[in-house]
């Protein structure tokens, strides 16, 4: 009892993180940008 295991992110309604989480997409180096790095 009294052991929740993990709470949520903090989220806007639609799902979206609210703190910490980058949103808006910085639009000075988006023209830069050729092609995405993948994953190792």
């Amino acid at each position: 009892e009294g052991k929740a295991s993990g709470g949520r992110h903090p989220c806007s309604p639609w799902g979206q993180k609210a703190k910490g989480f980058r949103t808006r997409n910085n639009k000075r180096t988006q023209q830069f940008i050729v092609r995405r790095r993948k994953k190792k």
